[in-house]
């Protein structure tokens, strides 16, 4: 997996917006307020069990010291139907668990590829009239990030392999996958153990902040600001919409406040 090494935000003008850049907070929200219903929700596609899989799961469990003696009963007399429909509820179980523990527990915090994406803007970017953060995704925590799959159904998930090895990771991975319709937001995601979490980024971790092509002087002069005091080295960009392509184009821009214009003559 190539990470880019920018991962963008989009951020309407709000006042929660000012005090996170001010802050240089990511917040880490629970994924049970995701728009999607189906976003972080998937139902487990449980793959039946084959009949090799029924039985290397039955020599598992009898080849454990710990396993009960009821039920080193049952594997060593139930059919192998029986022990199917047996391990398969367990399954189910385990599945249930890890997916309802995520939801009730873990924050996840989303990015994208893209700082141009129409969609994006529209839905996330105020209207055009927000703005949009460039992350470093060398600094924490973006270094950690997962991609998003798009897929058209359910990832297939193997009951053998979460009974016998403990492997939750193709589970977690339900949490980094969306329905194809959502494609174009070509995601990535930080997760968060803790749902909730205001996580503080080094300064360095912002390069850049895109302002939309419809935000007023006074919202661009307040972000400009409040990150002039505090941040030497971002780069602002002030966007336009395209007269030739459906695009929103951006150029570097060096803000001066009215002051220092007046201290240096340049007003």
């Amino acid at each position: 997996m190539n990470t880019p090494a920018s991962l963008f935000k989009y951020e309407s003008f709000t006042v929660q917006t000012l005090h996170n850049l001010k802050s240089q907070v990511i917040y880490f929200a629970s994924p049970l307020k995701f728009n999607d219903p189906y976003d972080c929700a998937l139902k487990p596609n449980l793959q039946p069990l084959t009949d090799a899989e029924v039985e290397a799961v039955r020599q598992y469990y009898l080849s454990q010291p710990s396993t009960p003696a009821r039920a080193r009963e049952e594997f060593e007399t139930h059919s192998q139907q029986q022990l199917r429909e047996s391990f398969m509820r367990a399954g189910r179980e385990v599945f249930d668990k890890v997916v309802s523990d995520f939801l009730a527990s873990r924050g996840v915090a989303c990015f994208s590829e893209r700082n141009d994406d129409l969609l994006m803007w529209s839905h996330y970017g105020g209207q055009y009239k927000g703005i949009c953060l460039e992350f470093d995704t060398s600094q924490e925590p973006f270094s950690r990030i997962h991609l998003v799959q798009y897929v058209t159904a359910f990832p297939p998930l193997s009951v053998a392999k979460v009974l016998m090895d403990r492997d939750y990771n193709h589970i977690l991975e339900l949490f980094c996958t969306k329905s194809s319709a959502w494609s174009y937001e070509r995601e990535w995601r930080a997760i968060h153990k803790v749902a909730g979490t205001a996580f503080v980024y080094e300064t360095r971790a912002l390069k850049g902040v895109y302002f939309g092509p419809d935000i007023s002087r006074q919202s661009l002069e307040i972000v400009c600001l409040v990150l002039g005091g505090q941040n030497e080295t971002v780069q602002f960009w002030q966007g336009r919409r395209s007269s030739a392509e459906f695009r929103v184009l951006f150029e570097p821009f060096t803000y001066t406040s009215h002051i220092e214009g007046k201290r240096k003559g340049l007003l």
